[in-house]
């Protein structure tokens, strides 16, 4: 088992299984590491979870999608990057069932997770804006992959400003939670905090690495197509540690740093794309781009809209004690699967 080529079906299975476990056991210890780094640093939770949190949980998928694109896999690449933004909103009501109170969008409220949301909003818009615009690479870059990074770095700051001197913040209720830190003198100290938290991403990453010709050969020996394969197994779990880091800080009473995790997250996976545009050299990785492809883009920009309406109203309880708008995530989610297992017949 030295060369993935020599990889039978069992084999990929097994290596995926046990990556994938790497990636969930890594991801809940990191999201502790995280939260002691918020109070200690003095960022909060929002832009840790955004910042820290949402990066090193990301670290695998980013690896995977990457050495797919280089590898000449752009739809595996992209569908990897795309599915797990979906299904990491997915698991933003997972936890929203974990936090049994009130809706988790009500008591996380916070203005630099609502900015958060909203840049992720313009990040899927500018993906899918990509395909039609002309074909043209520099280098084998397209012009949209810097802009697509300018804007992350320029959000993150709107983010880290809204934190620090806030112009808006949410109504105060009985169930809201604010973002308070905890006592650091029991904590470790910063410099172990960071040489944890650069461990712990050196094995996510490592574990993302290996996920990718295993997902690959599955692709290839059971049929799926590699959008099929990244977003019904590459995606989901590379992003067990976003589903486990956010059940884990819900539990720890982290309930900003749980939301922005997820939101955060997503928000960097957008950079899974414009990564895999520079490590796919043929051109264009957008123009390389399924309609199954851009129909998660779009689904995914739905489901993230969904999500800001429901920041905005804070519904205290709704159906199942969650909000309504994770209702609404969860069937649009189911849709997208559905039509994608019907396109790929």
């Amino acid at each position: 088992m030295i060369s993935p080529d020599t990889w039978s079906l069992a084999d990929s299975i097994l290596v995926f299984a046990i990556c994938a476990l790497v990636i969930a056991v890594l991801g809940t210890r990191i999201t502790r590491v995280v939260d002691q780094l918020a109070d200690r640093t003095g960022l909060g939770e929002a832009v840790a979870g955004a910042v820290l949190l949402g990066a090193s949980t990301s670290l695998a998928g980013s690896v995977l999608s990457v050495t797919a694109a280089w590898k000449g896999h752009p739809e595996l690449a992209v569908s990897n990057a795309l599915g797990g933004i979906a299904v990491q909103t997915l698991f933003l009501v997972v936890a929203d069932f974990a936090y049994r109170r009130a809706n988790l969008e009500h008591a996380a409220a916070s203005a630099p997770n609502m900015l958060q949301n909203a840049l992720l909003i313009v990040l899927l818009a500018l993906i899918l804006l990509a395909p039609q615009l002309p074909a043209v690479t520099i280098w084998g870059v397209h012009p949209l992959t810097p802009v697509l990074i300018a804007t992350y770095v320029w959000g993150i700051r709107l983010v880290r400003g809204a934190k620090l001197y806030p112009m808006w913040r949410p109504s105060q209720t009985r169930e809201t939670r604010e973002d308070t830190p905890d006592d650091t003198s029991a904590m470790p100290a910063l410099p172990r905090l960071w040489v944890e938290f650069l461990l712990l991403m050196l094995g996510l990453g490592l574990a993302g690495w290996l996920l990718e010709p295993a997902a690959s050969n599955i692709a290839i020996k059971t049929g799926l197509s590699e959008t099929a394969v990244g977003v019904l197994l590459t995606a989901i779990s590379t992003s067990i540690p976003e589903l486990v880091t956010s059940i884990a800080a819900v539990r720890r009473g982290a309930l900003t740093l749980a939301v922005g995790g997820i939101i955060g997250g997503n928000a960097f996976d957008t950079l899974f794309t414009a990564a895999s545009d520079v490590a796919y050299r043929p051109g264009s990785i957008y123009h390389a781009m399924s309609t199954d492809s851009r129909l998660w883009v779009a689904l995914t920009l739905v489901m993230a809209g969904i999500l800001m309406m429901g920041l905005l109203r804070r519904e205290e309880r709704g159906i199942a004690r969650i909000g309504s708008e994770s209702a609404a995530i969860v069937v649009l989610y189911a849709t997208g699967v559905i039509l994608l297992l019907a396109n790929g017949d």
